[in-house]
């Protein structure tokens, strides 16, 4: 029963006469940084979404810097669903090959996981009936497991002396950008 309810949830959800809006991040995108999402309204105030990021750069500007994290988020809109100012709650978890800030200027770097929780404020902008620009900012806390290595082949391999995982806890600020949306077009009921 519960696979069921998992199953027909989704369907259930998006079948509604709501708006749903597809998103790509145009300011991650000229660095070779994908951001997607899915946005959908539940109710006239409230929406749910669903995002996506991949940094696949193994190296940039000599660091590394490859991500890949998925969000959950609810959002607040104080006039209505998906126009001007929102607030919402998020979760997400993250992959990651990258070099923390304050290793930026060594030979080490950190491969993990991360789980995010936190919040978004953003503001989105019709431009027409179909197209609005999203623009937000997102942070929280993250609690990653890391394991620390060295950048050279010829190093030691791992740099720390934890048996298992480092564990770190950080306040931060990890999404962010300038949504272009596009908003689907609803099925005429009367036909």
């Amino acid at each position: 029963m519960k696979k069921l309810f998992w199953l027909l949830f989704p369907l259930a959800v998006f079948a509604q006469k709501n708006e749903t809006q597809l998103k790509v991040n145009a300011a991650t995108l000229p660095l070779g940084m994908v951001n997607l999402g899915i946005e959908h309204a539940i109710s006239n105030k409230i929406t749910l979404q669903a995002d996506g990021f991949i940094s696949p750069w193994k190296s940039f500007s000599g660091n590394h810097l490859q991500m890949y994290m998925a969000f959950a988020e609810g959002r607040y809109y104080f006039s209505e669903a998906m126009s001007k100012f929102y607030v919402g709650p998020n979760i997400g978890i993250g992959f990651f090959d990258i070099q923390k800030w304050n290793y930026w200027n060594t030979d080490k770097y950190q491969r993990g996981v991360a789980i995010l929780t936190g919040a978004t404020i953003g503001y989105q902008a019709k431009l027409n009936d179909r197209l609005n620009l999203d623009i937000f900012v997102g942070g929280g806390h993250s609690q990653g497991n890391y394991k620390g290595y060295y950048k050279d082949e010829s190093g030691i391999g791992r740099y720390d002396s934890a048996q298992s995982f480092n564990k770190s806890g950080e306040w931060l600020l990890y999404k962010g950008g300038i949504m272009l949306t596009y908003k689907l077009k609803r099925k005429n009921p009367s036909k």
